[in-house]
Order: C-alpha cells, then structure tokens, then sequence
C-alpha cells in the first residue's frame, strides 16, 4: 500500500524529513509545469518551485488539511508565479463580458486525432501563452491539473463562480484559437451578430 499525502503531512509534521522529501519529489514536476506554463521562463519557474516547497516546510505547522496537500502547495505555487509577473508587468485588468468567437467552423479531424500529432501540443502550448495569467492559471489547475472547482477556487483563493466565469473564457479563448488552426475554412460558420 502506498503512503498517503495525509501520512506524509503528519509525520513531515512530527520532524520527519524524509517524508517531505518524498512529497517534493511526488509534487515538484506538476509544481514546475504549472509555474512554467504561467511564466514561460525555465528559470522563473525553477525559482517558483523551489519557493513553493521552501514555503511549504516553514508553514507546514500551520497547515490545518483542511484541503489536500497538493491544492494547498500549488495555491503557494501560484501566488509565487503570480508575484512574479506582477513584477514584470502589473495585472491587466479583466473585461467584464465573454469574447465572442469571430472564426466557428467544423474541424477538420477529430480533437482525439489532433491531439496524438507532437505539432498539436506545440500549438495548444502557444495558445496557453496567449491566455491572460489569472484565465490561464484556472484553466491549468482545473483542466490540466484536474483540480476540481472547488480545489481550483481554493488554490487560488477566488470564489467557485470566479473559478467557473474565468475557466469558461479560457475555454472560449482557446477554442477560437485552436480553431482558426484546426478549422475547416470550406465549413466556416458565420458568427451571429445580436441586433441592438
């Protein structure tokens, strides 16, 4: 039987170093491609996850397992890449409606095929990129990471709907994305304009 993350909290609580080291090396790679994607710099996001988990040993007495082990480190990783890009830029702040698609056509093959080509995650990785952090971080933690809503809303510290308003624009965001890429321009949809 595998150890638990519950088991390894408790005893990397009760001075066992061991049983920390063994929750870095469960959680450092996901640590790293969530600050990755955020970031996209092999440095930053060294330096976001080396953080996450400093900062997790020197608050693992006050971490209360009300939520798992994991959404609590990646809510630490993500306010470390978080802090990050507010030193490179600033926040852009967030409209307040959902984009609407310019480009809707049938794709050309199916998402299943697509996604087996080594091409396909190179562009979904661009497309991610374009994403603005607070979408793309959701979308990481809840799509990528398979956090549930909840979970997601915890690690970030937004509400559920927040979580859910700003998981729906990345989806849309990339579907156009993806789909001026993947398209089949002979199928294109023309996009319904409301009247005012």
């Amino acid at each position: 039987m595998t150890t638990t993350d519950v088991e390894l909290v408790r005893r990397a609580k009760a001075g066992e170093l061991p049983a920390f080291e063994e929750l870095v090396s469960q959680y450092e790679r996901r640590v790293y491609s969530l600050a990755y994607r955020m970031l996209a710099n092999q440095h930053d996001a060294e330096d976001v996850t080396q953080q996450a988990f400093i900062s997790a040993l020197e608050h693992l007495p006050d971490f209360r397992e009300e939520s798992s082990f994991y959404t609590w480190l990646m809510r630490i990783a993500s306010h470390a890449a978080l802090k990050i890009i507010r030193k490179r830029q600033g926040l852009p702040t967030e409209p307040l409606d959902l984009p609407h698609p310019e480009f809707i056509a049938t794709w050309k093959e199916s998402p299943a095929r697509l996604a087996q080509q080594h091409e396909t995650g190179k562009l979904i990785e661009e497309a991610l990129a374009e994403l603005d952090e607070k979408h793309r971080l959701v979308f990481l933690l809840r799509d990528v990471e398979g956090l549930s809503v909840k979970e997601t809303a915890e690690a970030t510290g937004l509400t559920e709907a927040n979580v859910k308003v700003r998981l729906l624009r990345a989806r849309l965001q990339l579907r156009e994305r993806l789909t001026r890429v993947f398209g089949d321009e002979a199928k294109r949809i023309a996009p319904h304009r409301h009247e005012s």
